[in-house]
């Protein structure tokens, strides 16, 4: 049952607030319908375009002699309407780059309150920024040259392709028609309908009419392939397609789309609305992946799974990306949001469907526990600065969703999606969400209509409770500032709070923040049934106890995205639980260190010393997840001590006592029967080795024995496996020259597909030489490595330690303008990530500030808050030193009984 504490009214955004000061076109005339012919030439990266474009026009259309439309990056030819009999050619045709449009001016009025045709003839660029039509270049099976033209238009990259109106309400359905060479597969979100050769060369392939949709979800692709292929049981044959000669690194997708296919279909209530389903490697692309209905396309890394090298983590990574992007074929596809500021629908609902496709599908991945660590843990450090955004961010110009494709959106939205599922239970879930996608299918929606869909079937007030969650920024941290310890019960006052990353002190206007927080307790006989809902500042809760010496775990599961801060008492015994583990829910051990990390950094929520003896009590912990979140731990700590010379080998040799014990539990060695879990624990150890045990003669025998087989022979997976490679490559670095360098390098250009040649991108910074430091800087932005991946690189040389973070923030210093050139019109994500990796190390007041004068000095526009976000860490991990500092940590007498006791 759930109890109420006390009632509060909430702020709500309605829907009229929520379209003010929104940049759209005039809506006067509206497309019904795109019948688009698209003519690439492989060879002048180009192509021509011919579209009539079905349109509505409304009583107030007889006012005006224009059409706009957007576009970018297109050369116009002509354009007319047609309306019944009668054509009208355009006297003028007038491009605004500022603001991607195109306006279409008649010698004569439109024609109100009817249907007609406007005819556009056009050509466009096939570029290589992996946005809208564009051109990937890689080497097949023999290492010759080859070109897939594929698209990617979210969010605003449509029109690029196509004049259009490029926004997510104006749906419409899409006929497409494609003149290729005959030798290339060419394939769209629908079947073919009809083939005709048109020269010994040339073919002209039309599919099948779409379903009504929004133009970022249209795609095509031409190119050199070959595919696997299954059917569902209901009915959809699902293809999944990879460059010519590796068909077999399909087969692993292939079975998770049918499984999540299948899955999706009875949870929905609604079946796949479309034919067949398409998935395609595409060699160069931004993102991960990109849901167009019916024809999923996803950089090949999150797709191709090598049969005989894949690692799990790789397994579940393409497992986990299937699944989120089968999850939009629902939610974003079929119902779609109505404007940007709702992007969280899409998101944040996939973010957590693909966890719940994933446990559907693979229950051994424990996807629900890893959910604590993965997505909830990087939607906590992104919200809790104070350049965080509401996960409803309002926008003005759509442009402005390019910097909201972020943990806030994605992990934050799906966080609280879990949240909402926990209170509501599934059932009510479940039916809240078939009702919402009966209702609004081929439409579009906002936030307040899967509220409302939610509050129908439960009758609970959802729309209320949610706003605080959704419309404004951060999240709560409950705090327990009493208690009373009875025989059969105890109780506690609680508390919330804004909780800030920092510790700094809560604005003016955020000081009466509130959060409705369902409180979900666990003890030692389990999660209680009662569910607290808090609404106040304060509230009194009472929990039952078998015995007086009961521990007692707020947030139980981690269901909600907030933190916990603990009294002494209460700490000291869920230590204790975890010690003896007791406290058996492997999500429950993890977000109480990860909430105890939180607390320490954000200046003396807690005392730095009460997190290492709780760290101590993990020694004996041999859970993958648990591991996983003691390693975010341990490495957010050595990142920040290896700023001082004094607190950094004690603490090196505390985390290394912690560690090492895990190589007996775990092995060198993959075993027979090793669960899916135990195999990413081994990589979570190794790269743990990596960091603390690199300077050990054993374990620096063992990598260079292992590194020195598989370099000698790739194929010899025993040798070094691929769960374990990355670090090993680090641990060889590490203790290496120019010799294991070369010989790591080498390998990049051995390698047969990308998801190798990522384990060298990821690690070659890590070598002690400055100069190959610096030469790993020049390698990757040089143009041997894709623009996609090239990043990768510059992060292992910013995050290799004090001289690597150094190198790397004075060579974007030094070179930011050729970088911005390199990445001119493609993805902000991407500059985003170079920004990052190389500057995102620091943890100083002075280096933030000089951060900040240096983009004040040389703006990027579209890399604004991520910039505002990084620096903020910054400041942040400064703060966050300075509190290590002043406290016993610094002292080696408190490390020594710590060791000791180890």
């Amino acid at each position: 049952c759930i109890v109420l504490i006390t009632l509060c009214a909430a702020t709500m955004l309605d829907k009229s607030s929520k379209t003010a000061g929104r940049v759209l076109l005039p809506d006067y005339v509206t497309p019904i319908q795109y019948d688009l012919k698209i003519v690439p030439d492989l060879k002048q990266f180009t192509f021509d375009g011919i579209v009539t474009i079905q349109l509505n026009s409304s009583a107030s259309a007889g006012d005006h002699k224009t059409i706009t439309l957007h576009a970018k990056e297109l050369l116009f030819k002509s354009a007319k309407l047609r309306m019944g009999e009668k054509t009208v050619d355009a006297e003028e045709i007038n491009v605004n780059l500022k603001a991607t449009t195109v306006t279409f001016v008649f010698p004569e009025a439109l024609p109100a309150s009817t249907t007609f045709l406007l005819t556009i003839d056009y050509t466009g660029f096939l570029n290589n920024q992996m946005a809208g039509f564009y051109r990937s270049h890689y080497k097949d099976v023999n290492g010759v040259d080859k070109i897939v033209a594929s698209t990617q238009f979210e969010a605003l990259d449509a029109r690029r392709a196509f004049p259009c109106v490029d926004e997510p309400a104006a749906k419409a359905t899409f006929l497409l028609t494609m003149v290729v060479p005959h030798d290339l597969e060419c394939f769209s979100n629908m079947p073919e309908s009809k083939r005709v050769t048109l020269s010994a060369d040339l073919v002209e392939i039309s599919f099948l009419e779409s379903p009504k949709m929004s133009s970022y979800l249209l795609a095509f692709c031409v190119g050199e392939f070959d595919f696997v292929q299954a059917m569902t049981k209901g009915g959809v044959l699902v293809k999944v397609y990879a460059p010519r000669g590796r068909s077999t690194s399909c087969t692993y997708a292939l079975d998770t789309a049918v499984r999540a296919l299948d899955a999706y279909d009875d949870f929905f209530g609604i079946k796949y609305p479309l034919p067949k389903l398409d998935m395609v490697a595409i060699p160069e692309f931004a993102m991960g992946a990109m849901e167009n209905w019916g024809l999923v396309t996803y950089r090949d890394v999150d797709l191709l799974i090598d049969p005989v090298t894949a690692s799990n983590s790789q397994k579940q990574r393409v497992c986990t990306v299937v699944c989120h992007e089968l999850a939009h074929q629902w939610f974003g596809n079929l119902v779609t949001m109505t404007w940007w500021d709702d992007l969280w629908l899409n998101e944040g609902f996939a973010s957590w469907a693909e966890n719940w496709s994933a446990h559907e599908c693979f229950p051994e991945y424990q996807m629900w526990d890893q959910f604590v660590n993965d997505h909830l843990s990087r939607a906590l450090k992104l919200d809790g600065l104070l350049s965080s955004h509401p996960i409803q961010v309002p926008i003005a110009h759509a442009e402005e969703v390019e910097q909201v494709f972020d943990a806030i959106s994605y992990c934050k939205g799906g966080s609280v999606v879990r949240m909402i599922c926990a209170v509501l239970g599934m059932p009510n879930f479940q039916k809240g969400l078939a009702n919402y996608m009966k209702k609004y299918a081929y439409g579009n929606t906002e936030t307040l209509d899967l509220w409302q869909a939610w509050q129908d079937v439960s009758g609970m007030p959802i729309q209320e409770m949610m706003a605080s969650w959704t419309e404004q920024m951060g999240f709560p941290l409950l705090r327990v500032v009493k208690e009373d310890w009875q025989d059969d019960k105890a109780i506690f006052e609680l508390e919330q709070s804004w909780f800030l990353a920092d510790g700094s002190d809560v604005p003016e206007d955020g000081k009466d923040k509130l959060w409705t927080i369902p409180i979900l307790i666990a003890t030692p006989a389990g999660v209680q049934s009662d569910m607290i809902l808090m609404r106040e500042k304060q509230a009194t809760i009472t929990v039952p106890l078998q015995s007086k010496s009961d521990w007692v775990k707020l947030n139980s599961g981690q269901e909600v995205p907030m933190r916990v801060q603990y009294t002494d008492e209460m700490l000291a015994r869920l230590s204790m639980a975890v010690a003896s583990k007791e406290m058996k829910a492997p999500a429950d051990r993890v977000g109480l260190i990860l909430d105890a990390y939180a607390l320490v950094k954000a200046n003396q929520k807690m005392k730095p010393e009460a997190l290492i003896k709780l760290l101590a009590a993990y020694k004996d912990e041999d859970d993958c997840v648990v591991w996983q979140g003691l390693s975010d731990t341990l490495g957010g700590l050595e990142s920040v001590l290896s700023e001082d010379d004094t607190m950094y080998p004690l603490f090196c040799s505390f985390a290394k006592e912690l560690v090492l014990p895990l190589v007996d539990k775990v092995g060198w060695e993959a075993k027979p029967g090793d669960a899916h879990l135990t195999a990413i624990l081994r990589g979570v150890m190794v790269s743990l080795l990596s960091v603390f045990c690199a300077d050990d003669e054993g374990i620096k025998a063992e990598a260079k024995k292992r590194c020195e087989a598989f370099l000698e022979d790739p194929a010899n997976v025993a040798a070094l496996p691929t769960d374990i490679k990355s670090p090993v490559f680090k641990i060889y670095l590490k203790n290496g020259g120019e010799k294991e360098y070369e010989a790591i390098k080498g390998y990049y250009y051995k390698a047969k597909d990308n998801a190798e040649r990522k384990h060298v991108l990821n690690t070659l910074g890590r070598i002690s030489d400055p100069k190959l430091k610096l030469a790993t800087l020049d390698w990757t932005t040089s143009g041997e490595v894709k623009l996609q991946d090239f990043f990768y690189a510059m992060g292992s040389v910013g995050h290799s330690g004090k001289v690597g973070r150094d190198l790397a923030w004075k060579y974007f210093q030094d070179h930011h303008k050729r970088l911005s050139g390199m990445l001119a019109n493609a993805s902000a994500s991407l500059m985003d990530a170079v920004i990052v990796m190389c500057g995102g190390g620091f943890c100083s007041e002075s280096k933030a500030a000089e951060i900040e004068a240096f983009f004040k000095e040389h703006p990027f526009p579209r890399n604004v808050r991520k910039i505002a976000q990084m620096t903020e860490n910054m400041r942040a991990n400064g703060k966050f030193l300075a509190t290590l500092q002043s406290s016993e940590l610094s002292k080696s007498d408190f490390w020594l009984p710590l060791l000791q006791n180890n």
